[in-house]
């Protein structure tokens, strides 16, 4: 005997999925703590080594890859990123969706 499963399609974004407030905000500073979490790999660098890098501690670095990053601003987290050596770009453009509000979206460049 088989059972049907329900699937429902998110929207790309977690946060919102679940109704958590400020979803969209979570979900930015999720993906740039990601790419620092990727970074940090690449670099074969330890929680220590990170904490030094972007002035903190090792284990604020711990509880943020570990996802408790809500604390922190997005202005802080890119700041993070700087640290990295990356340049953090902010782009405006029109919607291409007139009369919808527009999205914030992240980007990385792997390089």
């Amino acid at each position: 005997m088989t059972r049907k499963i329900r699937v429902e399609v998110g929207s790309g974004n977690v946060f919102a999925d679940l109704g958590l407030p400020d979803a969209e905000s979570h979900f930015l500073k999720a993906q740039i703590v990601s790419e620092i979490y990727r970074l940090t790999n690449v670099r074969k660098l330890t929680q220590a080594a990170v904490g030094k890098l972007i002035g903190t501690t090792q284990p604020e670095v711990s509880r943020m890859f570990r996802g408790h990053f809500r604390e922190y601003s997005v202005e802080r987290l890119m700041g993070f990123l700087t640290a990295f050596d990356r340049d953090v770009e902010i782009v405006v453009r029109p919607r291409k969706r007139a009369g919808k509000p527009g999205r914030i979206t992240f980007t990385a460049d792997a390089a």
